[in-house]
């Protein structure tokens, strides 16, 4: 089992806008799973990043992935970022300027692969850029890029550190599918920064809850955050995070404004016009909760 996990048991002491925290955090992460790490600003999510990645040393503990190991204080093993294979999504993109999409995604393969490029190109819709400087796309096609460019490395370990912040709603939705989409098809292990529960909820099969450098709580989503649940007279809009069948209703999961959540059963005939990403409201009416999609 323990080949399977990326085994972190780490100390670092921070200096935070609210002043000094101390960073401790032990836990593993599945291999091949989308985890989140999900917490205020100054919690810790990215010096743990950065930690995995090699950019920052822990003052002391141990960080291993399957057998080996990236960081050990007792023994002082701390490998390189460029010997970790482990690939880093920083937010503001890191792209260079001066190289077209497609050199920007050959540049981060240790063996040049065309195919795998062309590939790359095509799960992102950047086929008609391969040729095109990056600094005259769009910020969603340089998040694209950014992403692939990631993959391209095909790393151990994946770290996106909130990589949607940016972007508008609409645009952050659509991303969200191609990290979903890209992650099953990769396989890939993957460790993501989000402030953003519906996020969280649509993308991570496990999220770790980081407060004041500590893990507060840590599971799948629905079990995390079930004590955020709504019920009985409400009238709440919110955007549909998950939508699950379950005998011969679906029970659909919506994420407020406020970061609550709220489980709606709904028929199929409910569904009609309703999708994971459409925004909603949620209602009741005669105690029956009501969900309507806005326009």
């Amino acid at each position: 089992m323990e080949n399977d996990v990326i085994y972190i048991d780490i100390e670092k002491q921070m200096l935070t806008a609210n002043g000094p925290v101390n960073l401790m955090v032990k836990t593993t992460i599945p291999k091949g799973e989308l985890v989140a790490l999900f917490g205020e600003s100054g919690a810790g999510k990215t010096t743990l990043l950065r930690i995995l990645s090699g950019l920052v040393w822990p003052d002391r503990g141990l960080i291993k992935s399957g057998d080996a190991v990236w960081f050990d204080s007792k023994n002082r093993i701390n490998l390189p970022p460029q010997t970790r294979n482990i690939s880093l999504m920083f937010q503001d993109y890191a792209l260079f300027p001066n190289m077209t999409v497609e050199q920007n995604i050959r540049f981060a393969q240790p063996q040049k692969n065309l195919a795998k490029v062309d590939e790359l190109l095509e799960l992102f819709g950047l086929s008609e850029f391969r040729k095109k400087k990056t600094n005259g796309l769009s910020g969603g096609q340089k998040q694209r890029v950014a992403l692939a460019r990631a993959l391209a490395r095909e790393p151990q370990l994946l770290l996106l550190d909130e990589p949607l912040s940016a972007l508008d709603a609409e645009m952050r939705a659509t991303l969200q599918e191609e990290i979903e989409k890209a992650h099953r098809l990769s396989g890939i292990t993957t460790l993501m920064v989000s402030h953003d529960l519906n996020e969280v909820f649509r993308l991570a099969s496990q999220v770790i809850c980081i407060e004041n450098g500590i893990i507060s709580r840590s599971g799948k989503p629905e079990e995390v955050f079930s004590d955020n649940s709504i019920s009985g007279k409400v009238q709440i809009t919110g955007q549909i995070a998950r939508i699950e069948r379950q005998d011969t209703v679906n029970i659909v999961t919506v994420v407020s404004g406020s970061n609550q959540l709220i489980k709606v059963i709904a028929f199929d005939s409910d569904l009609e016009n309703l999708k994971i990403g459409d925004r909603v409201m949620v209602y009741s009416k005669a105690f029956n909760p009501i969900i309507t999609r806005l326009n």
